[in-house]
């Protein structure tokens, strides 16, 4: 991952070329020079790349396939290393840590170096090995017994004893007609785990936090930039019409992320489906991730300055937020994931006042739902929808970067970007936090944020919800088997687009791509995707990929004649109406029939003034 540092005197690549940062001018821009050259520039902090970007074999592990010891055992490190890491004076720090956790100095700089250079939590697991020392002796099956054991005797609200944690080891090594593990191992095992992780998993959060966490300022923790963030979900009300023949379709859901010291919203994820943990995902990533690419992209002229890995995600206690992969992910980056305590709405505060404030802006816009049934009264949203997807999320970009983001806030008196930049340089009263560490491998982390699935592997490839996808890439691990049982992989998606998959090859520790086998098949988005597959367990239709798209092809077929007609029909009415009011005043009203071509424009308008 190589996370470097934004600071003076860091060594950084620009264009390829060493170079030295030598001023900081904003939260986007520095002055570098190129060391062989001594050619001074100012440029964008998008365009730097780490100069020590030789990424450790370590950092490549994806938490999903780490074995639960391996995990464990770098989240051991982690929280053995974590007071040190922010720590200006850690030679004291290192040594109390070594004679605590009877760990060598060496091995604790090693830890921290290591951690420093990937910024994530695995890449503590360490090497893997063949044999040797260091390997444990104990089988796979020893192992996943003590692990699990402890998991869920031990580290459990019904607080069992190390002994009695022990006695049930033993019996389910038994009952399997495996050697019994030494009862120090099982005591080492359990005396390895850090106090806040028993004391979270034993007595709860809420008691964790009370010992662990400062209590201070009038939101904890939320002193700088980046240090508490809230995210949360809301169905916004406004209908929407599709990208192609912009019929209306549905509201969106909107995941968005705010700063708690400065309010400024950091990141947000746009989408037809139902919150959940990849949208809460999707999220993150664009939270962390520089903006300058993506706001070009949308031909969006405005500076968004928010970017960085956040210390603490708060969020409220909704299934979709306690995901275990979004757990591990946040923890993987340092991220405390932190769950609102019940009873205490404020917390979620910040961000619920963020969604109102964008909800009065949205009931203006064509096609919205109001939020309020008397304020709607006649008003047909469907029938006034006009804004697709993308350009309701370009619409919500330009109102958060060059509206809100500017305006005064009146909690804070100044605007959230004046408040942000105060936190990060700093002013006569406060020393600013300085700018976050930049992430190089920008793929690397979005991906590690996106949905999951395990599949195993045959000789036509992987199926995703009846979708078939392959490449060579895949063939050396067809019908891959650890004895009778098939061997599942780990594969990654784009919600937004399904017509390729990401394969994490587990030999190579990296991400490859997987189209769809059938390439001539279009690109689709998850919710596009899930309308085909209602309609047709609707009609009780066989569901297989050919039928899919061919289903796919003849809804857009569909629609598209039915727009046709339905513009047709309208053109008829019309002249239809016109004719038969014509004949009714001739009729009815004994006046002669008039055609359009004897009235002559304004041909009386000056009577009106005799």
């Amino acid at each position: 991952m190589s996370n470097f540092f934004i600071a003076p005197g860091e060594k950084v690549l620009y264009d390829n070329k060493e170079s030295i940062i030598t001023k900081i001018i904003d939260l986007d821009t520095v002055t570098i020079e190129e060391v062989h050259t001594n050619i001074i520039r100012t440029v964008r902090i998008y365009e730097l790349k780490s100069y020590h970007n030789s990424i450790p074999q370590t950092s490549q592990y994806e938490i999903k396939t780490l074995s639960e010891e391996k995990w464990d055992l770098a989240q051991r490190r982690y929280e053995i290393i974590k007071p040190i890491l922010s720590a200006d004076k850690k030679r004291k720090l290192i040594l109390s840590a070594s004679q605590e956790n009877n760990i060598s100095v060496p091995t604790l700089y090693r830890w921290i170096k290591t951690y420093n250079e990937t910024g994530l939590v695995s890449s503590l697991a360490g090497k893997e090995r063949s044999g040797g020392k260091g390997k444990s002796r104990l089988s796979n099956k020893v192992n996943d017994i003590i692990n699990k054991t402890i998991n869920e005797i031990y580290l459990n609200s019904s607080k069992k004893s190390i002994s009695k944690t022990i006695r049930i080891v033993h019996q389910k090594c038994h009952d399997n007609n495996l050697k019994r593990p030494h009862e120090n191992t099982i005591r080492q095992r359990i005396n390895n785990l850090s106090e806040e992780l028993k004391l979270r998993k034993r007595y709860g959060q809420k008691e964790a936090q009370y010992k662990f966490e400062p209590h201070k300022g009038h939101f904890p923790g939320a002193d700088y930039p980046l240090s508490v963030v809230q995210i949360d979900h809301t169905v916004v009300d406004i209908i929407l019409v599709d990208e192609e023949y912009r019929r209306p379709y549905k509201r969106p859901h909107l995941t968005v992320a705010i700063d708690v010291f400065s309010r400024m919203v950091i990141g947000f994820y746009l989408s037809y489906n139902t919150p959940g943990a990849y949208g809460t995902g999707m999220c993150i990533s664009h939270s962390i991730l520089p903006k300058e690419l993506w706001l070009r992209k949308m031909d969006i002229e405005e500076d968004w300055p928010c970017w960085g890995i956040m210390n603490t995600i708060h969020v409220d206690n909704a299934k979709e937020f306690r995901g275990d992969m979004l757990k591990k992910a946040c923890f993987n980056y340092g991220i405390n994931l932190e769950f609102r305590p019940p009873g205490t709405p404020h917390w979620g505060g910040h961000v619920e006042r963020l969604l109102g404030t964008f909800s009065k802006e949205i009931h203006n816009l064509s096609g919205t739902t109001f939020s309020d049934l008397k304020k709607r009264k006649n008003y047909n949203s469907k029938e006034h929808a006009s804004l697709t997807l993308k350009e309701f999320e370009k619409w919500l970009t330009i109102y958060i970067t060059k509206i809100y983001h500017h305006k005064v806030h009146s909690s804070l008196s100044m605007s959230p970007l004046q408040k942000f930049k105060e936190g990060i340089f700093g002013n006569e009263n406060q020393i600013g936090r300085g700018l976050p560490k930049k992430i190089s491998d920008e793929r690397r982390l979005r991906l590690d944020f996106m949905p999951y699935y395990e599949r195993s592997i045959q000789e036509y490839g992987v199926v995703i919800d009846h979708i078939h996808y392959y490449d060579e890439v895949l063939r050396k691990y067809v019908h891959s088997s650890t004895g009778k049982v098939k061997n599942k992989f780990l594969f990654r998606r784009n919600p937004r687009d399904i017509s390729v998959i990401y394969f994490y090859d587990p030999q190579l520790k990296d991400y490859f791509e997987i189209p769809y086998r059938n390439t001539s098949l279009p690109p689709i988005s998850i919710w596009e995707y899930k309308d085909v597959l209602r309609v047709l367990k609707k009609n009780k239709i066989e569901l297989n990929e050919e039928k899919i798209f061919e289903s796919y092809r003849e809804l857009d077929k569909l629609e598209l004649n039915s727009i046709k007609k339905t513009r047709d029909l309208k053109k008829d009415t019309k002249k239809i109406n016109k004719s038969a009011i014509n004949n009714e005043i001739y009729q009815n009203k004994a006046i002669p029939k008039i055609d359009d071509d004897d009235i002559i424009p304004f041909d009386d308008s000056d009577d009106i003034f005799k």
